[in-house]
C-alpha cells in the first residue's frame, strides 16, 4: 500500500518512519511512504503557501493554487494507482478502527495536511478532495500528527506489518469492545497478583475471563460502544449488569 503525505514540514516524518514496525513495513516493501513538500508547488519567490484571509480576522489561510497543483501532480503521476485524496480536517469524518480497515483496502491514499486557519474554501468547492478525515473533536496545529496516526492505524491491517496477526484481531474496537487486561512476569508485584484464571492453563476459562473483562472495561469506560458491539444476548445482559454494578467479579 502507498501513502502520499502533502505537507509543509516533510522533515516532521523522518524519525517516526525510521523506527519500529513502520520502518520494517517500509523496508520490506509492504508500505510505501511518499512525502510531497507543498512549498515545491508555490509560485512565490519565498515559497509561501499562505496569505491573509479576505474579510480580515486572525491567522493565515493556506492558498488554493499550491494545494491544487500538488494534488493534480499526484493524480497525474504515471504508473501509479489513482490516489484516494483526503484532507485532514476537524470537519471530516471521524476516524476509527472500521475506517482504518476500510482505508487499508485501498492501494493508495493521499493525505493533505492543513495548517494555520485552514485551506482556502475553494479547494472544497471545486471537489478537490475525495473526503475529509478527522481524528476527533479537537484542533491540532496541523495535519501532520493526524497523518502519522492514520498511517500507523491503517498499516496494522496490512499483511506482514504486525508479526502476529492475532494481536490485531484482539485489539480494542475490533469486535466493538475495548481490550481485556494484560499481565506478564513477575507473578506478584507491589502486592498485586496476576488473576488466577490466567494461571490456570484452562483455555476456556481464560477465554471466558478475558471476554468478561472486555465487557467490564467497555461498560465502565466506553458504554457508548455497547450500542453497536457484536454481542450475544447473554453478553449484552452481562454488560448491562456491569454498567449498573461496576463490579467485574
Amino acid at each position: 500500500m502507498r501513502f502520499d503525505i502533502v505537507t509543509i514540514f516533510p522533515g516532521y516524518f523522518a524519525s517516526p518512519f525510521g523506527e519500529s514496525l513502520l520502518w520494517k513495513a517500509i523496508d520490506s516493501g509492504v508500505l510505501e511512504i511518499h512525502l510531497t513538500d507543498l512549498r515545491d508547488f508555490s509560485t512565490d519567490p519565498h515559497r509561501k503557501v499562505d496569505d491573509e484571509p479576505y474579510g480580515g480576522g486572525p491567522g493565515m489561510v493556506m492558498a488554493a493554487p499550491p494545494v491544487f497543483a500538488a494534488v493534480d501532480a499526484l493524480r497525474r503521476e504515471p504508473d501509479a494507482p489513482a490516489p484516494h485524496v483526503a484532507l485532514l480536517s476537524p470537519q471530516g469524518r471521524r476516524f476509527d478502527a472500521a475506517f482504518a480497515r476500510e482505508l487499508a483496502g485501498r492501494p493508495r491514499v493521499s493525505l493533505v495536511c492543513g495548517r494555520y486557519e485552514g485551506l482556502d474554501e475553494r479547494t472544497r468547492e471545486a471537489g478537490l478532495f475525495d473526503e475529509e478525515i478527522s481524528l476527533g473533536d479537537f484542533v491540532l496545529s496541523g495535519g501532520e500528527a493526524a497523518a502519522l496516526a492514520i498511517v500507523e492505524a491503517v498499516s496494522r491491517f496490512l499483511p506482514g506489518v504486525v508479526g502476529d496477526a492475532g494481536s490485531v484481531a484482539a485489539d480494542s474496537f475490533e469486535d466493538g469492545l475495548l481490550d481485556y487486561p494484560h499481565y506478564t512476569r513477575p507473578q506478584t508485584f507491589a502486592g498485586l497478583s496476576v488473576p488466577d484464571a490466567l494461571l490456570s492453563g484452562h483455555h476456556e476459562k481464560i477465554r471466558r475471563w478475558r471476554r468478561d473483562r472486555q465487557l467490564a472495561a467497555t461498560a465502565l469506560r466506553r458504554p457508548d460502544l455497547l450500542r453497536t458491539a457484536r454481542l450475544t444476548d447473554a453478553e449484552r445482559r452481562r454488560a448491562e449488569e456491569l454498567a449498573r454494578t461496576g463490579d467485574p467479579e
